[in-house]
């Protein structure tokens, strides 16, 4: 018998008994689908938050106080300037010290409480950040300590309930007045904050009136931009031994912390990739449910089949001919459920993010070309595997016996 006639009468035999082969196929059709959905929504979670961090930058470096010190010494501009020497540090290209927290924004009758950021010019180009309308916080007004505040457009339709024509406008920032010199271009709420959320004031600005700190010329964090990707570890080296030689920390004891975007890509993948292998594994129980279904079915199948199997034998069927008849037919039930299946999980995963995007959160689901392969020759060998056992009962059968069966 060959390979043609054992499907022949796989088809034949199933269709024979609709309902029955349906329900059977519906086990490996759930596993199937919920295998694609979900694995097409944990890589399609993983795209979105390497996407995000991409889009900072990938040469991109955070250096805050802390590290293993007991008693952490606080960065400084003149950490900041010492980085920013090229003679000393000739892999970064941009240094942006930065004071960051929140404060109170309001006008008459409107206020909000939001994130204050003190920059300086560079922090520009290392954040990406643009203006939508007015102009940049310059250096003149860092150095005049100009109060003077850029709205990020969250915060300018809280307050004036629109986004433009609102140069020269004034808000006040815990009570003191600021004149509002533009608004920021909307970047998006990320996996990490929301961009759009903040108002940006010169650096000296905020050290004098809204984020003072105990030393005059300490900072939260400086932006490090090296001059790209594969020179991120050379510059993380330079950062690390020119704040090691002006902050004198204890031989192996660092009292600071550096963390690269790239860093953040690397943790973010492990992290989504765990997700998705964890869903997947979850999803591959319905799978295993399915499977153990066809073998139910299957053995059922060889009881009321006793005879036609005794008859065949008798009329020199081999064994090898009874178990590749009975192991098509699973294979036949399982392989279509898992195409099936297939069609389902990209509808199941297509639906699904289509309603994440409508709820604010964008998740495209990935379903590669991978994924189908695997899933098609996962449900052909489900229906392999667990037919195998009833194929090989069947296949056993003496011819005498089976034509005694009732």
């Amino acid at each position: 018998m060959n390979i043609f006639q054992s499907i022949g009468e796989a088809i034949e035999s199933l269709n024979a008994n609709k309902m029955r082969s349906a329900l059977t196929i519906l086990g490996i059709v759930i596993g199937v689908a919920a295998v694609i959905a979900l694995m097409g929504i944990g890589s399609g979670t993983q795209n979105v938050i390497t996407d995000e961090i991409n889009n900072i930058g990938t040469n991109l470096i955070y250096v805050t106080s802390g590290g293993d010190a007991d008693h952490p010494e606080p960065l400084t501009l003149e950490d900041a300037a010492a980085i920013a020497d090229p003679s000393r540090a000739p892999s970064v290209i941009y240094v942006a010290p930065t004071l960051q927290g929140n404060a109170s924004v309001a006008v008459t009758g409107e206020s909000t409480t939001t994130q204050i950021l003190g920059i300086t010019p560079e922090f520009y180009e290392v954040q990406n950040t643009n203006v939508a309308e007015g102009i940049q916080i310059n250096q003149e007004l860092v150095e005049s300590r100009a109060t003077v505040v850029l709205l990020g457009v969250d915060v300018a339709e809280a307050l004036f309930d629109t986004t433009t024509g609102l140069v020269g406008e004034s808000v006040r920032i815990n009570g003191q007045p600021f004149k509002v010199i533009g608004v920021l271009e909307s970047e998006g709420g990320s996996a990490f904050q929301n961009t759009d959320d903040r108002v940006l004031i010169p650096l000296t600005t905020a050290q004098d009136r809204v984020l003072r700190r105990p030393n005059r010329g300490q900072v939260d964090l400086i932006y490090v931009q090296s001059s790209s990707s594969e020179s991120v570890p050379p510059a993380i080296d330079e950062v690390s031994q020119i704040l090691r030689s002006r902050h004198r920390s204890t031989l192996g004891v660092d009292d600071f912390d550096i963390i690269s975007t790239q860093s953040f890509i690397d943790a973010a993948e492990t992290i989504t990739g765990v997700f998705t292998i964890f869903l997947g594994g979850i999803a591959g129980i319905s799978l295993l449910v399915g499977g153990i279904g066809i073998m139910n079915i299957m053995l059922v199948t060889v009881v009321e089949r006793t005879k036609e199997i005794g008859l065949r034998k008798a009329m020199g069927a081999r064994k090898r001919d009874i178990l590749t008849q009975f192991l098509t037919e699973s294979a036949l039930l399982s392989l279509s459920g898992g195409l099936i299946g297939i069609l389902l999980g990209y509808l199941l995963a297509t639906a699904i993010g289509q309603i994440a995007a409508a709820s604010g959160t964008p998740i495209a689901p990935a379903i590669d070309i991978n994924s189908i392969l695997l899933a098609t020759l996962f449900s052909a060998a489900i229906g392999l595997f667990f037919g195998l056992y009833p194929a090989n009962r069947a296949a056993n059968l003496e011819p005498v016996e089976a034509l005694r069966a009732e």
